[in-house]
C-alpha cells in the first residue's frame, strides 16, 4: 500500500504529525510505503519562502494582525474564495505528483494541500481517498472541503463544532493528534530525574518554546532562577541557538540546578522527569504533554489557533496561564504547594490524551484505502 502525505512547513507540528504516522507504519507494517512531501516547497520554492516567511514574520512581528486574519478566514467567505483560487492554480502541479506517485490514499496534515486535493477530486482529476489530520485543539473552517473522505480530530469534544463548520458527522474520527511512540514509554519520575542528574525531592520545571524557541523564555528563566522557589529547571530552546546562549549566560549567575538544551531527542525522559510544563500551546507539544499527563502553565500564546488551544486546556482543567513573565513565580508556587490541584490537572491531561492516535490513524488509512 502506498500513502502520500502532503504537509506544509509552517512550524514543525504539521510535519511531526505526518512523521509519527510514517514511523508507526515503518515499525509495524512491511507492506506500507509512505512518502511525506513539503507541498509548497515542491510546487515552487519561491512561493514556499514567501508564504512561510510571511507567516513566521506575522506571528512574531504583527501577531494581532495574524489573529484578525485567522478569525476572518473562519467566518469570511471572501478569504475562503481567495484561498480556493490560489489553491486551484497550485493544485495543477500537485495533480502530476499524485498521478506519478499513484498512492492508495492521500493524507494531509495541513489545510492548504487538503483544499488542493479537494479541488482535484471535485473536478474528477483524481478519485483517490483522502484524509485530513487536524493538528490543533481548535476547529477552523479552512479544514473542511468537499470530497474529503475523513477528518481526524483531537478528540470527541470537537465533533459538534466540526459539524457546525461544515463537516459531515460520518467523516469525523476523534482519534487524536499523532505523537511518536517513544512518548508511550513510561519512566518512573524519580528514575527520570536521577537520569538527568536532578534531585528527586525537588519539583522539576520544564520550559519550552517550540522548535523555534518562541516566547519570553529568557525572562521566565531569569525570573524563576532568581526566585526563592526550591526548584530545578529544564530549558529546551529548540533551534534557537542564540536563545540558548542567553540562558546559559543567566545560568552562570544563579544557584538553581538547570539543564539547558537546544533541540533534543531525549524529550520523553525529560517529560517523565517534569512536574510542571511551561510552554507556548502548539498542537503537537500539547498532544505530547497530554500523553505524559503533564500540568501546564501556558506562556506566549500566538493569537489564533494557539489561543484556541490555550482556551481548551484551561477550560478542561489541564492548564493555568500567565499574562506577564513576572507572574510566573506566583503561579508556580501556587501549583507546587497545592498537590491535589496538580494531581487533578494531571488526571484531566490523561483523560484528554489519545496515546494510540498514530496506531489508530494507520488502521483507518488502511481501511479507507481498501474501500
Amino acid at each position: 500500500m502506498k500513502v502520500l502525505a502532503l504537509s506544509v512547513s509552517a512550524g514543525t507540528g504539521h510535519f511531526k504529525a505526518a512523521k509519527a504516522i510514517k514511523n508507526y507504519f515503518e515499525s509495524n507494517y512491511k507492506n506500507v510505503e509512505m512518502n511525506i512531501i513539503d507541498t509548497l516547497k515542491y510546487i515552487n520554492p519561491l512561493i514556499n519562502k514567501i508564504v512561510i516567511g510571511s507567516y513566521l514574520k506575522s506571528i512574531k512581528v504583527t501577531p494581532k494582525i495574524y489573529a484578525k486574519l485567522y478569525e476572518h478566514a473562519d467566518e469570511d467567505e471572501t478569504i475562503s474564495s481567495f484561498s480556493e483560487i490560489a489553491n486551484h492554480i497550485l493544485s495543477i502541479k500537485i495533480k502530476n505528483l499524485i498521478l506519478d506517485t499513484n498512492p492508495d490514499i492521500i493524507l494531509c496534515t495541513h489545510p492548504f494541500p487538503l483544499e488542493m486535493v479537494s479541488i482535484l477530486k471535485r473536478k474528477g482529476k483524481i478519485s483517490i481517498p483522502a484524509v485530513g489530520v487536524l493538528t490543533d485543539y481548535a476547529i477552523h473552517s479552512f479544514w473542511f472541503y468537499e470530497c474529503i473522505d475523513g477528518y481526524i480530530i483531537p478528540n470527541e469534544d470537537f465533533i459538534d463544532e466540526a459539524v457546525e463548520k461544515g463537516a459531515e458527522i460520518d467523516t469525523l474520527y476523534p482519534l487524536g493528534i499523532p505523537v511518536e511512540q517513544k512518548f508511550l514509554i513510561s519512566i518512573d519520575k524519580n528514575k527520570a530525574k536521577q537520569q538527568l542528574g536532578f534531585d528527586i525531592n525537588k519539583p522539576s520545571i520544564l520550559l519550552m518554546g517550540g522548535s523555534l524557541g518562541i516566547g519570553n523564555i529568557k525572562k521566565i528563566y531569569e525570573t524563576l532562577s532568581s526566585s526563592p522557589l526550591d526548584i530545578q529547571i529544564i530549558v529546551c530552546t529548540g533551534r534557537n541557538y542564540r536563545l540558548k546562549e542567553k540562558i546559559e549566560d543567566i545560568h552562570r549567575f544563579t544557584q538553581k540546578k538547570s539543564l539547558i538544551l537546544s533541540y533534543t531527542e531525549n524529550i520523553n525522559t525529560i517529560m517523565c522527569a517534569t512536574d510542571i510544563l511551561i510552554t507556548k500551546p502548539g498542537g503537537l507539544t500539547i498532544a505530547e504533554s497530554l500523553v505524559k499527563g503533564l500540568p501546564i502553565i501556558i506562556n506566549s500564546t500566538i493569537p489564533g489557533h494557539e489561543e484556541k488551544n490555550a482556551n481548551y486546556l484551561i477550560n478542561s482543567g489541564i492548564a493555568a496561564t500567565i499574562k506577564d513573565s513576572k507572574d510566573i513565580t506566583c503561579v508556580v508556587r501556587q501549583l507546587i504547594k497545592n498537590k491535589s490541584r496538580l494531581e487533578q490537572m494531571s488526571k484531566m491531561a490523561f483523560e484528554k490524551a489519545k496515546p494510540t492516535a498514530a496506531k489508530d490513524i494507520c488502521e483507518l488509512l488502511i481501511e479507507k484505502a481498501k474501500k
